[in-house]
């Protein structure tokens, strides 16, 4: 499975994202051939090796005619859907938007439909996100992992006036995701950095084990004390196995735990079959007595941890647990004969 990691010591931003795609070897001339299938007019790509900090780089830039021009998520997805753009782009395209719309009608208090993209509605990062998903399928990769996040400080001007960074929006997109300060002042993560790898990453945290085949900088606007770069390592994911002295194989995964009293026994073949579906290595139930003698039974799972978002996904939508118990374990099994 080819997978990616993005390194993003120095931010994201979603020209970062299509600069680095671009810089480990995605062509040009193929990222302009599918961006004509939206239909779109009045911009132009723009792309420049650049040097930051002495590490050379691709800069990606969308340059527009239009100015000013404001459309509402419903304006998007119908931009979407007459565009000639393969399926499985359109769907991780329009997932992008719907989770921005979500952030954004969250912060304003009003339905997804009435809210008005003022700096993501722009023609620039309708581009920047189409690009983004673009050049992560045609490079075919399957699994995208990202680093912790560094949010920046201090305030920024936008359509609303002056906010702390990180935005409103952005913040609210990176919900649930770990992020940390490195006490530059300046916006470090965009919100079409912040809704792209929010979106599409399955990790982060630390790098996964793989055979790294390309490697691409994609650089952004301003100049900090460390280069402002986005790096992007691709190449194929390798199962966490080692081989020990004693014949047997050792990877590490992760115990989830649930203890259920209150969910009719029928659905747990349905959930069991949904968490298999999801990337789960053993799911299996053990009956037990809680409080009051109620009888229930304690869910386990055992994943790897690139898969946890999507079995807790499941647990939590599919079961009536309202919380789980996880732990990293060690795991010993046989070598293949």
């Amino acid at each position: 499975m080819k997978i990616a990691y993005f390194d993003c010591f120095s931010g994201i931003s979603g020209d970062m994202i299509v600069g680095a795609l671009l810089d480990a070897g995605l062509k040009i001339e193929t990222l302009e051939k599918e961006l004509k299938k939206l239909g779109l007019s009045g911009y132009q790509l723009e792309v420049n090796k650049v040097a930051k900090k002495g590490i050379s780089a691709t800069k990606f830039k969308v340059k527009i005619e239009e100015e000013g021009v404001e459309r509402r998520f419903k304006d998007i997805l119908t931009i979407l859907e007459k565009s000639k753009l393969d399926e499985e782009i359109k769907k991780e395209t329009k997932k992008i938007f719907f989770n921005i719309a979500q952030a954004e009608s969250k912060i304003h208090r009003k339905e997804m439909d009435k809210i008005h993209f003022h700096e993501i509605g722009g023609l620039d990062s309708i581009i920047d996100i189409t690009s983004a998903v673009i050049g992560i399928k045609t490079l075919g990769i399957e699994e995208i992992h990202s680093s912790t996040l560094p949010v920046g400080k201090g305030f920024i001007k936008c359509a609303h006036g002056v906010i702390p960074v990180p935005a409103p929006a952005t913040l609210e997109l990176l919900k649930n995701i770990p992020t940390y300060s490195e006490g530059i002042e300046s916006e470090m993560i965009t919100p079409t950095g912040a809704a792209i790898i929010s979106t599409l990453s399955k990790s982060f945290g630390k790098r996964p084990l793989m055979k790294i085949e390309r490697i691409g900088y994609g650089a952004g606007e301003k100049e900090f004390t460390i280069p402002n770069l986005l790096r992007v390592s691709i190449g194929e994911k390798i199962l966490k196995d080692e081989k020990l002295k004693d014949g047997y194989v050792s990877d590490d995964a992760v115990l989830i735990e649930t203890n259920i009293d209150d969910m009719n026994p029928e659905f747990y073949d349905y959930i069991m079959d949904q968490l298999f579906s999801q990337g789960a290595l053993d799911v299996f139930l053990t009956p037990i007595q809680m409080k009051k003698n109620r009888p229930a039974h304690m869910l386990s799972i055992i994943v790897y941890e690139q898969n946890l978002k999507e079995i807790l996904e499941v647990l939590f939508s599919e079961s009536t647990t309202l919380g789980v118990r996880v732990r990293e374990v060690k795991r010993l099994r046989l070598g293949q004969q």
